[in-house]
């Protein structure tokens, strides 16, 4: 991880410029240190923030617009500063009324983000894929977009205005609000829970500025959105797409398993070693970057904190084998 504060003051603009470029934006969802890590591990260029993933994970709740915006902001936090590549957060509705979003923006840009969702949800706000949403009045959201534009303090900084109008309103009041949004200075608009690829289409029409579609790949029990080939949802003019449930998913997968390993090895008494379920301490060292760590306490401890805690010998402070620093994405 980066430590330089220019570094960390540009993810706005670096994001910014993969907008203003052609190239298609793939954003993983994260949700703690782990996924952050991994997703730039693996090569992505940025990632975003899941909502749902960070209320199901850190809060142990479903996404019905219980975490506030006080724990959301803390939790981004630390994923933001986890990683070298930019990051979107995801601000539910933005936490109240248009004054409400304007400090909801500046907490936010605050903490080194490259952009926010807002969406136009009544609070308590759901989960997009879930049923029984509720939207707000399209002047009521236009006012909250507005107010998000003018509370950044960099123009740089990606206001993302997500619209669940397609629920309630229909595709008709999906596309109203997509380009009402982008009029009042959205960045990008993100429809949510969009049915085909005609909906897909027509938004991307209205919009006039890029546009974000969730994609559950790898999920085999799908909500809303049916998948669909990267290719064609370029050729539809599709700039995002986020996969806010993949990496949350395949962990819950991961644990289960182990766990069911575990329990089958308590009941029959008898060890197994399972090594394909796990990762091994070398891989998490190397994550979490280990050998950094310990190459700062060489760098800042004195040399008797040092034989004191690993002993005497040029090795004394250098990390263990494998733990090696993360190839930057």
């Amino acid at each position: 991880m980066s430590t330089d504060p220019d570094s960390r003051t540009s993810m706005a603009r670096r994001y910014r410029a993969m907008l203003a470029s052609d190239a298609f934006i793939v954003s993983p969802g994260i949700y703690d240190g782990y996924s952050a890590r991994l997703v730039q591990a693996a090569g992505f260029r940025c990632a975003a923030t899941s909502g749902a993933a960070i209320a199901n994970a850190a809060l142990g709740i479903e996404d019905i617009g219980i975490m506030g915006l006080a724990e959301n902001v803390a939790h981004c936090r630390h994923l933001v500063r986890a990683v070298d590549i930019p990051v979107t957060c995801d601000a539910d509705n933005g936490y109240g009324n248009p004054v409400n979003v304007f400090h909801t923006v500046r907490e936010f840009e605050a903490i080194g983000a490259a952009g926010v969702n807002i969406e136009d949800q009544v609070a308590p706000k759901r989960c997009g894929h879930m049923p029984g949403k509720e939207v707000v009045g399209l002047n009521e959201m236009i006012k909250k977009v507005e107010a998000a534009c003018l509370a950044r303090r960099d123009d740089a900084f990606v206001i993302v205005a997500r619209t669940d109008a397609i629920a309630t309103e229909g595709i008709e009041g999906a596309v109203r609000r997509a380009r009402a949004y982008a009029e009042a200075g959205a960045d990008m608009i993100f429809p949510d829970a969009v049915r085909s690829e005609e909906e897909i289409a027509r938004i991307v029409a209205a919009a006039g500025v890029p546009v974000s579609v969730n994609m559950g790949f790898g999920i085999r029990a799908r909500p809303t959105t049916p998948l669909i080939p990267i290719p064609r949802l370029k050729a539809l003019g599709v700039r995002r797409i986020s996969l806010p449930r993949m990496l949350p998913a395949a962990a819950i997968r991961g644990m289960k398993e182990a766990l069911a390993v575990m329990r089958a090895v308590l009941d029959s008494g008898q060890p197994v070693d399972r090594p394909d379920l796990l990762a091994s301490i070398d891989e998490i060292w190397e994550l979490m970057d280990f050998a950094g760590a310990r190459a700062l306490e060489q760098e800042l401890l004195s040399t008797e904190q040092l034989e004191r805690r690993y002993g005497i010998g040029a090795d004394a402070g250098a990390a263990p084998a494998g733990a090696g620093r993360p190839k930057d994405a």
